[in-house]
């Protein structure tokens, strides 16, 4: 949990009673590789910070699942519609490696909003942050070509292309595992 309370105070100084209200409220959970922090149709009640681990988080298109995105230590995990909007979810959030997080109910986090102020100035820059990285993803996806999409995963996520298994990294940059292979071999598509 410390580590949470450190990153929450990196980006404001959190006030006595919040941090006694976290103390209280996190909760632990760890989980093994392939096991799910959510499945597709149930409501996303949770919202999770990675101490240790890597989860994807996917769709399935025709009896195909597309990797949307990947978190690892230091991330917030959760389905942002199913969670704010308390509707059951689209997407699964899988255990790719094993897990060790903590986390909030959703009622704990909007009380949370309401009581401390400067978790609302935090929210803000998460938002911000996480808004940006989907921004980067849909240009990349619409602007970049597959090559061009792998070279800039490995550029600014190296860690990504180290730890994540091939064929959901290729699900990923839109592509199938045979030109993953080829782009790596250093062939441009």
């Amino acid at each position: 949990m410390e580590e949470l309370l450190a990153y929450l105070n990196s980006i404001h100084p959190l006030s006595e009673e919040a941090i006694q209200y976290l103390s209280l409220h996190l909760k632990g959970i760890e989980l093994s590789k392939k096991d799910y922090l959510l499945k597709a149709g149930r409501i996303c009640e949770n919202v999770y910070f990675i101490k240790k681990g890597l989860v994807r988080c996917f769709y399935v298109k025709d009896d195909n699942e597309v990797c949307s995105w990947f978190m690892k230590e230091g991330d917030l995990i959760f389905s942002v519609k199913s969670f704010y909007k308390q509707v059951p979810s689209d997407e699964s959030i899988q255990v790719l490696e094993d897990l060790t997080a903590y986390y909030l109910s959703y009622k704990e986090l909007q009380h949370i909003y309401n009581t401390y102020p400067e978790l609302n100035f935090i929210r803000g820059v998460l938002t911000e942050k996480y808004y940006l990285l989907s921004e980067e993803r849909t240009y990349s996806i619409r602007m970049q070509r597959a090559y061009e999409r792998y070279h800039y995963l490995m550029d600014n996520h190296t860690e990504l292309i180290q730890r994540v298994p091939s064929k959901y990294l290729a699900s990923y940059l839109g592509i199938s595992e045979e030109t993953l292979s080829r782009i790596r071999a250093g062939k441009k598509y």
